[in-house]
């Protein structure tokens, strides 16, 4: 299959899978060779040469096929991906990995039994400021505070607890940056409502890392949006925001670790979307045969801080 590219089967064509049909399209040495979707019009969404199954099963078996991406509900992600790697396949999968800690685990069990490779697609890892963010780390001295918003007003998923949706992005950043899991983790819910189509929350999720480092997040579907990290070490402050055009920037330290104001200075990032950083890294996993665990093993991780927080979160009582 080298001399034709690489190949790619991508199971779910909703909002998030068509925004992979459009990033595998605009790769040099990619092809999107199958396609899982039970929308029929999902087939206008593809080139003639791609097969359109309205069975996932069919795609995570193909043996013309060189990876699968899951981009599916999570309550499909295991047995979907258990599936790709069975069959010889690397796959790529949405966030959360799962709902389920234990479910996690066996799939951790399975990929490496298998000597298999899975990647989790937890974009704000693949963003180029938050990367950058990382390298300057450890030339700023200890993280002594986290502080974050991440949200929108909607989707309201059925599917995905909004803690999960949302606070598997936040818990990422902060496990990847930090490189251990919290001593404990924590959800409030600050508010929540009914709506015609699912729920409206936004949550506090606090992380406390060794040494009583704190990473403070607000998260949600009930807000203005928001993509915002703010970093504090020793002898700067860097902000990660992604609604505004320096996405990445350098501010002083502040007292008790309160928001920088100002502009700041801005550092350089390159401007390419996080998806396709995802999946041209994907793509180079798969041609150099990679059975690296550490992309799977974090998004485990991810799930069990999240299973301590999401089992009862914290409800306002008013509710």
């Amino acid at each position: 299959m080298a001399g034709n590219g690489i190949r790619l089967g991508l199971i779910g064509a909703g909002r998030w899978g068509r925004n992979y049909i459009k990033t595998i399209a605009a790769i040099d040495g990619l092809r999107l060779a199958r396609l899982a979707s039970r929308n029929p019009e999902s087939r206008s969404l593809v080139d003639e040469e791609c097969t359109v199954s309205s069975d996932w099963k069919e795609v995570s078996e193909a043996r013309d096929i060189d990876g699968v991406i899951v981009a599916t509900p999570p309550a499909l992600h295991a047995e979907m991906t258990e599936s790709a790697v069975a069959g010889g396949r690397s796959v790529l999968v949405e966030k959360p990995l799962t709902l389920d800690l234990g479910r996690a685990r066996a799939l951790r069990r399975f990929v490496a039994d298998r000597h298999g490779f899975v990647m989790v697609e937890h974009t704000l890892l693949f963003h180029p400021a938050c990367r950058r963010l990382k390298e300057l780390a450890p030339g700023l001295g200890p993280v002594r505070a986290i502080g974050a918003e991440l949200g929108q007003r909607g989707p309201h998923r059925k599917d995905t607890p909004v803690l999960w949706d949302w606070g598997a992005h936040a818990v990422a950043f902060c496990l990847d940056l930090m490189g251990v899991p919290p001593e404990a983790a924590a959800a409030e819910c600050l508010e929540q409502r009914l709506v015609e189509d699912g729920r409206q929350e936004n949550y506090l999720l606090r992380l406390i890392f060794s040494g009583d480092v704190s990473a403070d997040i607000r998260i949600g579907n009930k807000m203005d949006r928001r993509r915002r990290f703010a970093v504090h070490f020793d002898t700067a402050v860097l902000v990660y925001d992604d609604l505004v055009a320096a996405t990445l920037t350098r501010h002083p330290p502040t007292a008790d670790f309160a928001d920088p104001e100002g502009a700041g200075e801005a550092i350089g990032v390159p401007r390419t979307p996080p998806l396709e950083v995802a999946v041209r890294e994907f793509g180079q996993a798969i041609a150099g045969k990679s059975r690296d665990l550490a992309s799977l093993d974090l998004g485990v991780a991810v799930v069990s801080v999240l299973a301590d927080c999401g089992g009862n979160p914290s409800v306002p009582s008013h509710l």
